[in-house]
């Protein structure tokens, strides 16, 4: 009895002991000091990557089982076809923010027509960052009587309304109807013709006036973006002097997109946060419409700027044609971010912006015309 005490006593002695070594190890070993270790990868570019792969491995696992689910799971499976895509190509980190409307916008029969509201959910996804969507396998439905050719007047008397699918949008079932519930949003032939062509106020920066600038500084223009551009108006008349402009649009319940290829236009359905799918140096023009204002997350705006910055050659020029913002913002943050650039400032104009917004909240316009240095 006294031995079998007298061990376990030892024992306990031992363990306490070691206890007190390892205690001991323990805080040397984070009092010593460590060499720095090196990431040669930023901490958000890691985050990033790991979201993106999260995504594709949540995708992956939760396939659909043999399990019968209760009545009261609401919860869609996911579909095999985003199944098979993701194991192809990854798609963008911030789907996952939005499953339902993923899901829905790929559960389709596959080889067959896509869905009519195809379009209405894709343009949905695209606008909250889930961009580029996965690929489909099935067919688009187009309108039955396409144009035999390309028009040679890009603004013609009227548009064709057997040119639009009008199913996908709920307002309005004719150009007639949107020149009227829309008025000012491109669809008026009247209103359009004459924009770009007149000078009113220091807003205002007519298409010869740009072009004659352009000559003054031995510089040309012969191929142009035009930045959330609507129905193509400014990449319509610039046509007509023999100048090349993609318009970037989207549709928001409107067919722009429709209007910009019925002109014999290049639309690029593409929103504001996609990389401009241009290589680098290649253009003279970009024009930013009113798509581009202070409603854009500050980030998000200036990586849009230096991805423009990218796309135009030495010498091209940057035309924010009537950015509207806060008076304040404009002079202590979208003024200081456009200046970022270094480019050289051939017209800067500001005005107030007159409307009851504008009124409200203290806004502005900036019209302004920026050269980018040859040595960039």
């Amino acid at each position: 009895m006294g031995f079998s005490m007298g061990l376990n006593l030892v024992l306990l002695l031992a363990m306490v002991a070691t206890n007190i070594l390892s205690l001991y190890h323990l805080s040397s070993t984070l009092q010593s000091p460590k060499p720095p270790t090196q990431q040669p990868v930023p901490d958000h570019l890691l985050h990033q990557l790991n979201t993106i792969r999260a995504t594709i491995s949540h995708l992956t696992r939760h396939q659909p089982t043999s399990i019968t689910p209760s009545p009261t799971t609401t919860k869609p499976s996911i579909p095999q076809d985003l199944l098979l895509y993701s194991h192809l190509s990854s798609i963008a980190s911030a789907c996952h923010n939005h499953p339902d409307l993923l899901h829905k916008y790929m559960t389709y029969t596959p080889y067959s027509l896509c869905p009519l509201d195809s379009d209405l959910l894709a343009e949905s996804l695209i606008l909250r960052g889930c961009h580029p969507l996965p690929r489909r396998r099935c067919f688009s439905k187009t309108p039955p009587k396409p144009p035999s050719s390309l028009p040679h007047n890009p603004f013609p008397s009227s548009f064709l309304d057997s040119n639009v699918i009008w199913n996908k949008y709920p307002s309005c079932k004719s150009f007639s109807c949107l020149a009227k519930q829309s008025p000012g949003l491109g669809f008026d032939l009247n209103t359009e013709i004459s924009k770009f062509m007149t000078y009113k106020t220091e807003l205002d920066l007519p298409i010869p006036q740009l072009l004659q600038v352009a000559k003054s500084a031995n510089s040309v223009i012969r191929l142009g973006i035009d930045i959330g551009g609507a129905t193509g108006t400014f990449a319509a008349r610039m046509k007509q002097y023999n100048v090349t402009v993609v318009t970037t649009t989207m549709n928001f319940n409107m067919p722009n997109n429709e209007v910009v290829a019925m002109r014999g236009l290049v639309p690029l359905h593409v929103p504001l946060q996609q990389r401009l799918p241009v290589f680098d140096g290649v253009v003279d023009l970009v024009r930013c419409a009113h798509a581009v204002n202070r409603w854009i997350p500050l980030t998000m705006m200036e990586f849009l700027f230096y991805d423009v910055d990218r796309v135009l050659r030495g010498g091209g020029y940057l035309w924010f044609d009537h950015f509207f913002s806060r008076r304040m913002d404009l002079s202590k943050v979208f003024g200081p971010l456009i200046g970022k650039l270094g480019y050289k400032k051939v017209k800067w104009a500001v005005g107030n912006k007159t409307d009851s917004s504008g009124l409200k909240n203290e806004e502005v316009y900036l019209t302004a015309l920026l050269q980018k240095p040859v040595s960039k």
